[in-house]
């Protein structure tokens, strides 16, 4: 089974979190997820999480502590690492460049949406650290 290293960034402004929609054309199409993408030969985790959301969302991050990961199989053949990083926003204005939308939601609302099953455990936590009041950057 092939397994795939993939990174995605939890995003906070205002006490927020950033939560970005599938396009209809993407896998998983409508499905809400955590912008990222994997990581490419040779590169570290933090070097692909800031790549990636300049490329998607046209903002510069510093990844401020990376959380728990979770393996997700998609089919017989290919499993997914999903790498979280709680990330602050330093520069740049947000632009979806392959997403249909985008949300700020505060922790406890992100489980009202349709999430992509890999990022699940990362709403779980979320909502779970700032119910005790962990959750800052």
């Amino acid at each position: 089974m092939a397994n795939v290293k993939v990174c995605c960034a939890v995003l906070f402004q205002n006490n927020k979190v950033l939560a970005v929609q599938r396009a209809e054309t993407m896998s998983n199409p409508l499905k809400w997820e955590f912008p990222g993408g994997k990581i490419k030969a040779g590169e570290k985790e933090e070097e692909c999480i800031k790549r990636e959301i300049k490329e998607e969302l046209g903002l510069t991050i510093k990844a401020k502590e990376r959380l728990e990961s979770n393996v997700h199989p998609y089919s017989e053949s290919l499993q997914i690492e999903l790498i979280p990083f709680l990330c602050e926003i330093t520069g740049g204005s947000l632009e979806l460049a392959e997403h249909k939308a985008h949300l700020w939601l505060n922790p406890f609302e992100l489980e009202t949406l349709d999430w992509s099953e890999a990022d699940l455990p990362i709403v779980k936590t979320l909502a779970s650290r700032a119910q005790n009041s962990n959750l800052s950057l």
